[in-house]
């Protein structure tokens, strides 16, 4: 009898052995960096309506609040120094928000996207910025957010050509795009980081879909943890695989963040852009008011934050000191404008940068994320453009029908981030809508340098236009440090 209970007691020593042996190892509540040797993917969970850590949502917007907004901040530097060991990221990849729409509004899902925005001016990238190979060295790094084959929503215009590496995350993983991309990853073998920001649903069908086709057989979380969770597969040069899961405790405050140091403000000096100001009255001068133009409605357009130091570098989204103009930006345009709601260009949208060597592609994601925390702060609707690309050749007449014809955005007061040399052609194809003999046009040039310049478009109960540049957000640019600020 005691030989025989001896036998089984090995022979469960035995299985339990092997049972672990074919199972990946895992490390919970880790403190301890992830190894630079390794292929580290990591994945960070941003909050939705469904799966949120209380009031990180606002459940009218759908968007951050306060609360959210500021632990995005309070996260980067967690994931920066305890995840990354201060080490540079290799490549960030986000939910493209559309693929997410929620609330009866149909407000896409920029929680992923501002998620890790912080995360990603903490680190660095060089890239050229001409053909002859000079580069530079920014305080920025490209987020990939673009479309997959068949994941492009339902009225959002189809890309021309699908951006080969610059791929985002689709919240329902169509045609399993979401696996491929990480299996693309990690089938090359390149050590590094490579972080993913996207809700519960999608991250948790990520890390299940990856364990599952590598083979990893990862005993991974069964239930939601909360936003303050962050999870990495840490793959060996052996190909052994773990999951590492780490939790930041983070509490932060529900009030709107305040920034390190004072931002240095302005006046309007109309120094960059003289000031204009032109009107097209029905009768007055041949002006002919287009049947089919809105009423009552303000459109305040305002360029993306500081993106181009050295008036040559590009990645697709804006550089550190940009963080400090989008997180002031509610501050500095108190009592200056009065919008219902925000819109900008869908972040999804992707472009080459053909003009250095190698040519390069980009997400571009620097317009939306410029007037995010105003939206945040101010409890505003947003919404993304998406239905024309911001490089169609005629994006000016296709902007100018979308804000200011069909009546949908009648009696609306608009913030809108859009690309600097767009904006005064969108405001001349307006103006120009209108007839009229011996009017004047905007000079359609935007200088490198003004980041600062508010237009204003007015249309009254009549539809009798107004255009001027009389407000600006009164930051100075050349004030702001080069580094994001540190929270």
């Amino acid at each position: 009898m005691k030989k025989n209970s001896v036998v089984w007691s090995l022979f469960l020593i035995l299985v339990l052995t092997l049972f672990v042996g074919c199972a990946g190892s895992s490390s919970y509540n880790s403190t301890a960096p992830l190894s630079a040797e390794n292929v580290n993917l990591i994945f960070v969970v941003s909050p939705d309506l469904a799966y949120q850590t209380p009031g990180d949502v606002n459940p009218d917007t759908a968007n951050l609040t306060n609360q959210g907004l500021q632990r995005s901040l309070l996260l980067a530097t967690y994931l920066k120094t305890q995840v990354l060991g201060r080490k540079n990221v290799n490549g960030i990849y986000v939910l493209a928000p559309m693929t997410h729409l929620q609330t009866a509004n149909n407000y896409p899902d920029m929680a992923a996207i501002w998620y890790i925005q912080q995360f990603a001016l903490l680190n660095q990238i060089t890239l050229p910025v001409d053909k002859n190979g000079t580069r530079y060295t920014a305080n920025s790094y490209l987020i990939n957010a673009a479309y997959a084959p068949g994941s492009v929503p339902s009225g959002v215009v189809l890309p021309t050509t699908y951006c080969p590496d610059c791929q985002g995350l689709d919240f329902n993983n169509t045609n399993g795009n979401n696996d491929t991309l990480v299996s693309g990853i990690t089938n090359k073998k390149i050590p590094g980081y490579y972080v993913f920001s996207a809700p519960w649903e999608t991250i948790s069908a990520l890390l299940a879909n990856i364990s599952s086709l590598q083979g990893y057989n990862l005993t991974l979380p069964a239930t939601y943890m909360g936003t303050n969770y962050v999870y990495a597969i840490s793959i060996a040069p052996s190909g052994d695989a773990r999951l590492v899961t780490y939790n930041s405790n983070l509490k932060p405050p529900a009030t709107y963040p305040v920034l390190p140091s004072p931002v240095t403000r302005a006046s309007c000096t109309y120094a960059q852009q003289p000031y204009f100001s032109t009107t097209r009255t029905g009768g007055v001068h041949g002006v002919v008011i287009p049947a089919n133009i809105n009423k009552n409605q303000i459109i305040y357009i305002v360029r993306h934050a500081e993106a181009h130091p050295g008036n040559v570098f590009e990645d697709g989204n804006y550089v550190g000191a940009g963080q400090w103009r989008a997180l002031e930006l509610p501050n500095a345009l108190r009592g200056k404008i009065s919008p219902n709601m925000v819109y900008s260009i869908d972040p999804a949208q992707w472009f080459n940068v053909s003009s250095v060597s190698p040519p390069f592609n980009v997400s571009y994601v620097r317009p939306s994320l410029t007037v995010l925390p105003y939206a945040i702060a101010n409890n505003l609707p947003y919404y993304l453009v998406s239905s024309f690309y911001i490089v169609d050749k005629n994006v000016a007449q296709l902007a100018s029908n979308f804000f200011f014809t069909g009546g949908n955005l009648s009696n609306k007061n608009i913030l809108l981030a859009w690309e600097s040399t767009r904006i005064k052609p969108l405001i001349n194809a307006l103006l120009k809508s209108y007839g009229g003999s011996s009017l004047p046009l905007l000079d359609p040039n935007w200088p490198i340098d003004d980041y600062d310049t508010i237009w204003t478009v007015t249309l009254d109960a009549s539809g009798n236009l107004t255009v001027d540049n009389a407000l600006c957000e009164g930051i100075d640019s050349a004030a702001l440090p080069a580094t994001a600020p540190q929270f």
